[in-house]
């Protein structure tokens, strides 16, 4: 005997929708939208590793820059041009910004692109000097 399983939809499906942008609707500044690109960053021996998900975007459409301790990756997600019952895909600019870390060498930068994953990896040199705390003596 076969078992039907039916799967519960959503009564109100724009309200997931609204949550996403509740930011911007009521002015508020965001950090960009997180939900358009997600990523990962860890450090793997001496490199430092950003991966950003980009399915459906062209390696030809994705910028990366790097400069004074800020790694960005800009991509664009064009939409085809065709007749759709529904779209959920989200398309347009994408862009996200995260900070080095300290002794992060930007001469030493590779990146691919694979399956819709972008890989960036940095050489981690010598980390710069922590901070020193002069004593100020009292003179006298």
């Amino acid at each position: 005997m076969a078992t039907l399983s039916r799967r519960q939809r959503f009564p109100f499906p724009e309200i997931p929708e609204w949550f996403e942008s509740f930011p911007t609707r009521f002015g508020m500044p965001t950090m960009g939208d997180l939900s358009a690109m997600r990523i990962e960053d860890y450090t793997e021996g001496d490199r430092y590793v950003m991966r950003a998900e980009l399915p459906g975007v062209s390696p030809e459409d994705i910028d990366v820059v790097i400069s004074e301790g800020t790694l960005t990756v800009k991509a664009e997600r064009t939409e085809r041009d065709v007749e759709k019952n529904r779209s959920e895909i989200r398309y347009g600019s994408l862009s996200r910004s995260v900070t080095l870390p300290p002794g992060a060498n930007e001469d030493d930068v590779r990146a691919d692109f694979t399956n819709g994953m972008l890989t960036i990896s940095v050489g981690l040199g010598r980390e710069k000097a922590e901070a020193k705390h002069i004593e100020v003596r009292h003179g006298g």
